[in-house]
Parts: C-alpha cells; structure tokens; sequence
C-alpha cells in the first residue's frame, strides 16, 4: 500500500524474530525494550499484529489480517483459552487509541456477545 513495511524472511517470518530457549517466536526489538537495551518501543503495526488499520478521510478501520500458516498455532490457542483476537492485543489498542477507546470496544464486544 505504499507504506513501511516490516521485512519477511522468505515470505514467512518477520526478519526481527528471535527465538527463546523453548523455541517460542519472539520480538527483537520487543525484547531490547523489554531488557532496556533501547528506549524505543516497537512500531505500533507490529504491536497491534494481527491487527491491521487502514486510514480513511473519516474514520480508521480496524481489521483482523488472517495469516495462514503462520499465525495458526496463535490463533488455535487464542480459541482454546477463549481470548478473542481484541483482548489479545488490548495494550496495543491502548497504545492506539487509548483507555476510553478501549473501554468502549469491550461494552460494545459485550453486547454483541449478549445478543448470539
């Protein structure tokens, strides 16, 4: 779409993957934070992933980006713990669009859940 993007190894993997001793896939740049080696958080895009925006003259679109092979394993444990796909990235949203904004998502969320 004409903006920054993250690098893919081959189409797979962000080139920023580290992985820890139990082979989990990590941020290195979300570690080098995390460890206070930078002062910087990584790039809003990648801490909402899989959520993607898309900017309008009015609005912003918030919309799940469904990566098939790759975030299967996330999304099969994400359905058995039951941690929908918004809880999931809630400090990112945050990060965002702030508390209230957030506040607002998970009334709204609620309802919906209420009215199946």
């Amino acid at each position: 779409d004409g903006e920054w993007e993250t690098p893919l190894i081959n189409g797979g993997e962000c080139a920023y993957v580290v992985r820890n001793e139990s082979g989990w896939a990590l941020c290195a740049i979300e570690q080098a934070y995390n460890d206070k080696k930078i002062d910087w958080k990584k790039p809003i895009s990648c801490h909402l992933y899989p959520i993607r925006l898309r900017e309008y003259s009015s609005f912003t679109a918030v919309n799940y980006h469904r990566w098939s092979p790759i975030c299967d394993d996330a999304c099969a444990l994400g359905k058995e713990l039951q941690v929908p796909i918004y809880k999931f990235v809630k400090n990112a949203l945050i990060r965002k669009f702030g508390e209230e904004w957030y506040e607002e998502l998970e009334l709204i969320a609620e309802h919906l859940k209420e009215k199946k």
